[in-house]
């Protein structure tokens, strides 16, 4: 009764169902991984968050690369804002989805180093190939606080370093470049400014990083693997139906060939 299962047909239908059994194991588990990446990284930038503010010349140098578990530390420098070396970066989004500008202003601080501080999102206000008009920074020696970046690549941003972009515009935030811009040393990394706050709302000041939300991996991988256990069921349920529609088929021939006459 069940020799159909050597049939071309259905080792092909087992083998598809061995295959997959294996390929969602191994993507819940995937997912599953994930899930603890996105739950680790969220424990990880809320421990930065909510840790004292230390001097930036703590954690990072002239040359430093801005190590993961360095990201989002919440740093302070004393020092007054260089406006006339601050440059744009391109192509930025607020909380809204509103495409603009982040205003990156130098930061000299008392031994004459440079912190590179994101002072927020303005909009754009004219021409791309204009520079666009920027809310003053405050004048003076002041003390600024903000949250610890590591300097943006292609790689890790999905923006590609344009070339040849108007007078004071760039596409990514590198501490290296604008040391060289510069001429002057460059602590590794910049700064996203949390306070003081402008006076006027502007430039926007960027918001904490989400670490709240797990993202739905867990539930993607309980998923694969309830797909995956449905294959076998699934594939004995279809091999139960063909048996009985086989049995049913033998039922009904069988009669006939009963009542058929003997030859004479």
């Amino acid at each position: 009764m069940y020799r159909f299962l050597l049939s071309r047909q259905w080792v092909i239908l087992t083998l598809i169902g061995l295959v997959l059994i294996p390929t969602m194991i191994e993507l819940g588990f995937w997912q599953l991984h994930r899930h603890e990446h996105r739950v680790a990284q969220n424990a990880k930038i809320s421990k930065a968050l909510d840790a004292e503010p230390v001097p930036a010349e703590r954690l990072t140098s002239p040359g430093h690369s801005v190590a993961d578990s360095e990201r989002y530390r919440r740093v302070t420098a004393h020092g007054t804002y260089d406006t006339k070396d601050e440059v744009v970066v391109r192509r930025r989004t607020n909380a809204d989805e509103e495409i603009g500008f982040h205003v990156l202003t130098p930061f000299v601080l008392d031994d004459g180093k440079v912190l590179l501080v994101n002072r927020g999102w303005i909009p754009a206000n004219g021409p791309q190939t204009a520079f666009p008009k920027i809310p003053a920074a405050p004048k003076g020696e002041i003390t600024v606080t903000g949250r610890l970046m590591a300097d943006e690549t292609s790689a890790q941003s999905g923006i590609k370093d344009v070339q040849g972009l108007p007078d004071r515009q760039i596409m990514l935030i590198s501490s290296g470049q604008q040391a060289h811009s510069l001429g002057k040393e460059v602590l590794g990394g910049y700064v996203e400014l949390t306070s003081p706050e402008p006076a006027d709302g502007s430039p926007q000041l960027i918001g904490e990083p989400e670490h709240g939300d797990i993202g739905p991996h867990m539930a993607y991988a309980v998923q694969w693997w309830l797909f995956c256990s449905g294959v076998p069921i699934g594939w004995v349920v279809l091999v139960r139906r063909e048996v009985r529609d086989r049995r049913a088929a033998a039922a009904e021939t069988a009669p006939a060939t009963e009542s058929t006459p003997a030859a004479v």
